[in-house]
């Protein structure tokens, strides 16, 4: 159900996303207003190239405004997540590439990981077979991750010379795993199979390879059915108070509660739990 929202402001907040046509990757959006995301080049592990780093910003960036979409999956084809940049139409260009361009394309590629930091939606990251590099980045910073006993996600970059501190695994893959395990994988740039990326917490849960897409849009089908106005001040908050102290932290929750406090959403579960029913989540 589309939730109201005032006439003046509706042309500059809402868009909607169910129509949305992409070039370099997959789009969909399912009647549970699940959007799916599927990189989609199985003969090469689905790599990214300069068009599909743009047009992922784009698009993350578009859902901060989007009213038909209440969670997204993140996933590849045919048994592999993303083996990272393309190495030839990224890696081999770089090398030619003067000072600004590099780091056009490396604010270009952050500017993905902020997206889907920004947007609303809580993302969930369906990771099978190989997960490198920036691969491993978008695992990385989607909300929550399910994957398989055969995923191998490696943060690969010093084996091609580069630092680990790439589009913000520094800051982020430490506080999902401590500091000692992100160390590890960005200095080697070894792989993380699933039963250990699970022990780790760096995987939410594990799933048979061939029941991971029902599996990842059955739980992303859970949350969209949830109060998606709580959902977006959670994951606002659970970014936000990474530079905050306790103290600020707690006042800043009190009032992203208060204001929770005020949605029809609290009133209807407060209704339903006193009927002894299931409440109807509508987003306002």
């Amino acid at each position: 159900m589309t939730r109201p929202i005032a006439e003046p402001l509706a042309a500059g907040n809402r868009r909607a996303l169910a129509e949305r046509r992409t070039v370099h990757f997959g789009w969909r959006v399912g009647a549970d207003s699940v959007g799916v995301v599927t990189l989609d080049r199985p003969e090469r592990k689905n790599p990214l190239t300069f068009d599909s780093y743009a047009e992922l910003r784009e698009l993350f960036r578009d859902l901060a405004y989007a009213d038909d979409v209440k969670a997204v999956v993140v996933q590849g084809a045919g048994g592999n997540f993303c083996s990272g940049g393309d190495v030839h139409e990224i890696i081999g260009p770089l090398t030619q590439m003067t000072m600004p361009d590099l780091l056009a394309f490396t604010r270009m590629t952050g500017d993905v990981v902020k997206a889907m930091r920004a947007c609303p939606q809580p993302v969930v990251a369906a990771i099978d077979g190989v997960c490198a590099g920036a691969g491993a980045i978008l695992a990385m910073a989607s909300d929550l991750r399910i994957g398989t006993a055969r995923s191998k996600t490696a943060f690969l970059f010093t084996r091609v010379g580069l630092a680990g501190c790439d589009m913000g695994a520094c800051a982020i893959l430490p506080r999902l795993i401590g500091q000692g395990r992100a160390s590890e994988l960005l200095f080697t740039g070894r792989s993380l199979g699933g039963d250990e990326a699970l022990a780790w917490g760096f995987m939410n849960r594990l799933v048979e390879p061939e029941a991971l897409e029902a599996a990842a849009l059955a739980w992303a089908g859970e949350l969209a059915a949830g109060p998606t106005f709580g959902h977006a001040m959670t994951k606002r908050m659970l970014h936000q108070e990474w530079a905050m102290g306790v103290d600020e932290a707690i006042e800043a929750e009190a009032q992203a509660q208060a204001i929770c406090m005020m949605t029809q959403d609290f009133h209807r579960a407060y209704e339903a739990f006193a009927a002894k029913r299931k409440p109807t989540f509508e987003g306002d």
